[in-house]
């Protein structure tokens, strides 16, 4: 149940990491902040938005590690982190940013991201 726990915190994690580090990006765009908005109030929104990633990614790394007896190494965390990032990251560029689109290469970069969760999972 701890791998589950810890999954659906990376998800959660990502979320508001992909929100913190894009986020204003796309609060820009709907003008909810502009050009002039001073660089210091658009990074502390984003660390606000980061302090709630972190409330998430610490326990499901706590929870995940195997020498907190958890179920996963620290190389499998890491490789399952950058898959959740990716996938959360693109849900939010296709939904949010209409004007990105996915071409070939960043599927073939999906398939060797799903390669390296293989290969980390692999018994030696």
């Amino acid at each position: 149940m701890s791998a589950l726990y810890t999954i659906i915190l990376l998800v959660v994690s990502n979320i508001f990491m992909t929100l913190a580090w894009y986020g204003h990006l796309k609060m820009q765009e709907l003008k909810w902040i502009s050009n002039t908005t001073p660089l210091l109030v658009v990074i502390l929104i984003s660390w606000g938005i980061a302090l709630l990633e972190y409330c998430c990614q610490v326990p499901a790394n706590r929870m995940g590690f195997t020498g907190n007896g958890g179920p996963f190494t620290l190389m499998q965390l890491k490789v399952i982190q950058e898959a959740v990032t990716l996938v959360i990251f693109t849900i939010f560029t296709v939904v949010f940013f209409r004007g990105e689109q996915l071409h070939w290469n960043h599927f073939a970069a999906f398939v060797c991201l799903i390669l390296a969760v293989y290969f980390v999972f692999m018994k030696n």
